[in-house]
């Protein structure tokens, strides 16, 4: 996996902080590990979306972000866990790892490998 595939997972790591930070933050500091945990997510989302095709990045982002934030749900903040749900997470996730392998990323002169 290359350097920009990674900056993809990291982002979206990220976003389910600042998912979880937006229902559940209360005082200054919590707004402010919420606002810190946006930006680096976007930061590196943007800056991935610069080598690779934007809308697989926004993609694998998305469907990462929103599969982490549900299990996080259900891990950690009692969420209630249902058979249907955990089988369109894992439908979503088989999307995400489809796109991935089927996207070529093309290799831009003056790139190192």
């Amino acid at each position: 996996m290359n350097k920009d595939w990674m900056k993809v997972f990291i982002a979206a790591f990220f976003e389910i902080f600042w998912v979880i930070g937006l229902k559940h933050a209360d005082d200054f500091w919590t707004w402010t590990g919420t606002v810190i945990a946006i930006i680096v997510s976007f930061y590196l989302m943007v800056m991935a979306g610069k080598k690779l095709p934007v809308g697989t990045v926004y993609a694998v982002f998305v469907g990462l972000g929103t599969a982490g934030t549900v299990f996080s749900g259900i891990l950690f903040f009692g969420e209630s866990f249902k058979l249907e749900k955990a089988l369109m997470i894992l439908l979503l996730l088989a999307g995400v790892i489809g796109l991935k392998l089927v996207t070529i990323d093309k290799v831009q002169e003056g790139d190192e490998s």
